[in-house]
């Protein structure tokens, strides 16, 4: 199963190379992998029907019981065969549908065939997370397919609807499953489904959010707006996603739910009303429409409705309803959207009332859509006709409630042979005074898909019998009623053929009084839910404004006192209700009094930041704040925090002065004594407030501290730094993590510098024509002398002839110069040593960085780009790289991030050994050491040149005007 499941994927990928090379028929080579899903589905035929399942199972998260499993049964036996045949029939059609001047064929073939992955995964996946990953890819690439053709308006605005209605119900149907799992202690599914939790008020709320998910994605009312308006897609996503696949996923959500949580209360109130609601307006809405395609459209929302219905009401007769309906369904709707699309290739237009006399010039698309259109009708001896009567059966025979949906159900199919007959009137027969509309030839290859669909409804016609078994194993999952309904296509005269009679009668009636319907229908029309959706949008941008505009003032200092308000709020209200300083032990104020001493210092500190106007000096102020931190943590006995400490804070006020180079000395923002008044006690409530949450929070212990058990764990693997061995193995997850987020923020911050371009430009001396930024930032000196004469008979920088004589600092030079390569050996010691020693990737990188600081600063961005010619980006990503493959090399041994270790002897050296946490942490001392360069660049060297430029000390032929050298 998941070969077939991956064979999609990776095959979608191909799909540009394969589009280049073989153009429209490389569709073909795309259908393969549909293909053989379905050939191996109808092999697993005979054991699925006789109860048994097909399973796969990779563990992925073991501590919480959440692995990739996969599981077809019979339920999953008839969706697998919808996705994957279905799509195999979409795929073959779009060789013919499409062309090779098509624009964008090979992202629409690559997401296509992606979707039928996903929703293949979709339908048998065995785990609540499983389920909703692949949940949401097929929101994705709808999301793609549905917005193709992005230069249109109509189609960009569709995606984001169906995108935005999709996912916030897929959102609320992870809370779901979130407290579904929990209840059961299980995400499984088939053992949710099993052994269901009690139905508790918890489980009733994540019930309600499931449904929120699956009536969300099966356009339900009143989640149904986003489907017709999903019609600007091209005819083929239409015949796939929104008639067999995407739009069935709510609806096999729902019918694979109902066995365990139909007898919740809130179960059927949810389903049965809106299933029903949804079929009549869908189908009333269907009436007076006059594009073919959105004729379909509500009629799909109201087919869905009606299987909601089945799916949801609990018992087993209509459960097995249900399953035969779900697969009538997908065999007519599909070849009637596929027809659509050969009428709207062969006619040019897909509007009924400039279409006439199709029947005549295009004879067999007429007799594929009648064909498929009569089981839509429910007309014997079709599918639709066998599963209709099934669904009459079961609601007829149910309880009162039951009997009041069957008259909803009823008047509903009224509606359906209303348009229906609407439909094939529409798109074939000929019109009086509307002249015969010319055609184009239709080939045997665009028409086979609808018509291999629409005679599979006619044979299973008869042939229903031949599904029973299959669709009676998943049925059986109910409680077994009295009489236990069989399909077949003919049960005798009674009253289910009456109500089916009833209904062709109705809607032939409503066919030919079509124009009264239609005026009836414009004047009580109520707001489409388009139209609500988009006023709600609108409202929500002004709101936004609004809000915005109140909020987001320009003051700095604003935000930072909203921000510790509210946070001052949220710990009060904890620590008030939970009041957790009851029984708690009395804080210390020191261990010892040099950390008095300390502390009284580095709140010293940080309250003269409070008096300074210089922004330099605040700068300053800061960082004493942050040395004594780290003064803090050497008292403690903490030398990795307190190394690390050190280092980020020295990188931290090299960025500061970098940046204060453009900024006014000082504060311009002139602050008043109320305003001090008010800020001087948030504060300082703040501060306190944390002290004493950080307090309680460490005197409400009641186990034993991890630590020792982490140094003992440490010891008998031979290492000795604790916190080294933390942060890349034990907690290695939150390691990979932050090493992410830290370079996705690096990107973030320097993107804004790099306006224009992110590419770095290479440093070419070439281009200077006057002063530096470090001459050009100075006073020049008056009464010594000018010229190489002053300047030091050794160069002991890469690029000292680019500075200005009177600027240069020899000392600083020379102690740049013989302390850059010592700097970079001991980040490599710092590195290689972090097992029992202080060090580590993180520092270490950091040290590594201060060395490439060091030449910038004495040499500006010339010295940089000699000390450091290769990319950031190229430190930042290999270390990305480095530190994932490690993680995935565990896979090898079961689990990612698995550690091992090698050990050897080498006759120079004598024994070694390597780790896997040593490899991990090169990765992260890369991505340090890139990310402090990426700064350090942006933030330096392409300010220099901006100041350069502003002073016209670069050559006019060597920039552009944006910040980068032409090529």
């Amino acid at each position: 199963m998941i070969a077939l499941v991956l064979c999609h994927f990776a095959l979608a990928a191909c799909s540009a190379p394969l589009v280049r090379l073989l153009g429209r028929y490389a569709f073909v080579v795309l259908a393969l992998p549909p293909a053989a899903t379905t050939v191996w589905a109808f092999t697993e035929w005979g054991g699925t029907e006789a109860g048994r399942a097909v399973t796969w199972s990779w563990e992925w998260i073991g501590t919480y019981d959440v692995s990739v499993a996969l599981r077809m049964d019979a339920l999953g036996e008839l969706m697998v065969l919808l996705a994957a045949g279905v799509g195999t029939l979409v795929l073959l059609y779009c060789a013919s549908y499409f062309t090779d001047a098509s624009p964008r064929l090979a992202s629409f073939a690559g997401n296509l065939l992606a979707f039928a992955g996903a929703m293949l995964a979709l339908v048998l996946a065995d785990d609540l997370i499983s389920l909703y990953v692949f949940w949401e890819l097929t929101t994705v690439f709808s999301y793609l397919l549905i917005g193709h053709t992005s230069e249109r308006k109509q189609n960009r605005r569709s995606a984001l609807q169906a995108l935005t209605v999709t996912t916030l119900g897929g959102l609320a149907m992870l809370i779901g499953f979130l407290i579904l799992g929990e209840a059961a202690g299980t995400y499984r599914i088939s053992a949710i489904v099993a052994d269901p939790p009690e139905p508790t008020r918890a489980v009733s709320v994540a019930v309600v959010l499931v449904l929120c998910g699956a009536l969300s994605k099966s356009a339900i009312w009143p989640f149904s707006l986003w489907l017709p308006n999903a019609m600007a897609a091209p005819t083929p996503v239409s015949a796939y996603l929104h008639a067999a696949a995407m739009v069935k996923a709510g609806v096999y959500l729902v019918a694979r739910l109902a066995p365990a949580f139909a007898d919740v209360p809130v179960w059927r109130p949810v389903v049965l009303v809106l299933g029903g609601v949804t079929m009549l307006l869908g189908g009333w809405r269907a009436l007076r429409l006059n594009d073919l395609k959105l004729v379909l459209a509500y009629g799909t929302v109201s087919q869905l409705g009606f299987l909601t219905v089945l799916a949801g009401a609990g018992n087993r007769n209509a459960a097995l309803a249900a399953v035969a309906l779900i697969l009538g369904h997908a065999l007519f709707k599909a070849a009637l959207f596929l027809v659509t699309g050969i009428v709207d290739h062969t006619a040019g237009t897909r509007d009924l009332r400039r279409l006439s006399g199709l029947a005549r010039s295009r004879p067999y698309v007429c007799a594929v859509a009648v064909l498929a259109a009569a089981s839509m009708a429910a007309v014997p001896p079709l599918l639709g006709f066998a599963a209709k009567e099934a669904a009459f059966d079961a609601l007829l025979h149910g309880d009162v409630t039951d009997r009041w949906v069957l008259a909803a159900t009823v008047v509903g199919s009224v509606l359906t042979v209303a348009y229906t007959l609407r439909f094939v009137w529409g798109a074939f027969a000929r019109k009086p005074g509307v002249a015969d509309t010319p055609t184009r030839r239709v080939g045997a290859a665009l028409l086979a898909p609808p018509a291999v669909l629409a005679v599979a409804g006619l044979v299973l016609g008869p042939g229903v019998g031949w599904t029973d078994r299959l669709f009676a194993a998943y049925a059986d999952a109910f409680p077994a009623p009295a009489h236990p309904y069989h399909l077949a296509l003919w049960h005798g005269f009674g009253t289910v053929l009456l109500l089916s009679a009833l209904t062709w009668a109705g809607g032939a009636v409503l066919f030919a009084h079509r124009a009264t319907v239609v005026r009836i229908s414009r004047r009580i029309a109520w707001p489409t839910a388009d139209s609500v959706f988009g006023h709600l949008l609108l409202g929500l941008e002004r709101v936004a404004l609004q809000v915005t505009g109140f909020v987001q003032r320009g003051s700095l200092s604003g935000y930072l006192a909203i921000t510790m308000m509210v946070m001052l709020s949220g710990q009060l209200a904890v620590l008030v209700t939970d009041r957790p300083w009851e029984g708690a032990v009395a804080p210390r104020l020191w261990d010892v009094p040099l950390q008095g001493a300390v502390a009284v210092l580095t709140c010293a500190a940080a309250l003269s930041c409070l008096t300074v106007s210089r922004r330099m000096k605040a700068v300053v102020l800061a960082g004493l704040t942050g040395y004594g931190t780290a003064l803090l943590f050497v008292v403690q006995g903490a030398p990795d925090l307190a190394l690390t400490q050190f280092c980020v804070e020295t990188v931290s006020m090299i960025v500061f002065v970098l940046v204060l180079r453009r900024m006014p000395v000082r504060f311009e923002e002139s602050i008043g004594t109320w305003r001090r008044a008010m800020r001087v006690p948030v504060a300082l409530a703040a501060s306190a407030t944390v002290g004493v949450a950080v307090w309680a929070a460490g005197a409400a212990r009641v186990a034993e501290p991890a630590g020792a058990a982490m140094v003992e764990e440490v010891a008998h693997h031979g290492l000795k730094d604790v916190v080294a061995t933390i942060l890349v193995d034990l907690r290695a997850w939150d390691t990979m993590g932050e090493s992410a987020v830290l370079a996705a923020a690096a990107i973030g911050v320097t993107s804004l510098i790099y306006l224009h371009r992110r590419g770095d430009a290479p440093m070419n001396r070439e281009e200077l024509r006057g002063e530096t930024a470090w001459s050009l930032s100075g006073r020049r000196l008056t009464g010594l002398p000018q010229g190489a004469d002053t300047a030091p008979e050794r160069s002991w920088l890469a690029a000292g002839a680019t500075l200005a004589p009177e600027h240069r600092s020899v000392v600083f030079e020379v102690v740049a110069r013989l302390l850059f390569h010592p700097i970079l050996v001991l980040s490599l010691y710092l590195l290689f040593c972090a097992e029992n020693m202080p060090g580590g990737g993180f520092v270490a990188g950091l040290v590594a960085g201060l060395a490439l600081i060091t030449r910038y600063l004495a040499g500006g961005r010339f010295e940089l780009a000699e000390a450091a010619p290769l990319q950031p980006g190229l430190f930042t990503g290999l270390g990305l790289f480095v530190s994932t493959g490690v993680a995935l090399g565990g896979l090898a041994e079961g689990t990612v991030l698995h550690a091992w270790t090698y050990h050897g002897h080498l006759p120079p050296f004598g024994d070694f050994h390597v780790s896997t946490s040593v490899l991990f942490d090169f990765g992260v001392y890369l991505l340090v050491l890139g990310v402090v360069l990426d700064i350090v660049r942006a933030l330096g060297a392409k300010v220099d040149r901006q100041i350069e430029r502003a002073a016209g000390a670069l050559a006019p032929g060597m920039d552009t005007g944006k910040g980068e050298p032409q090529r």
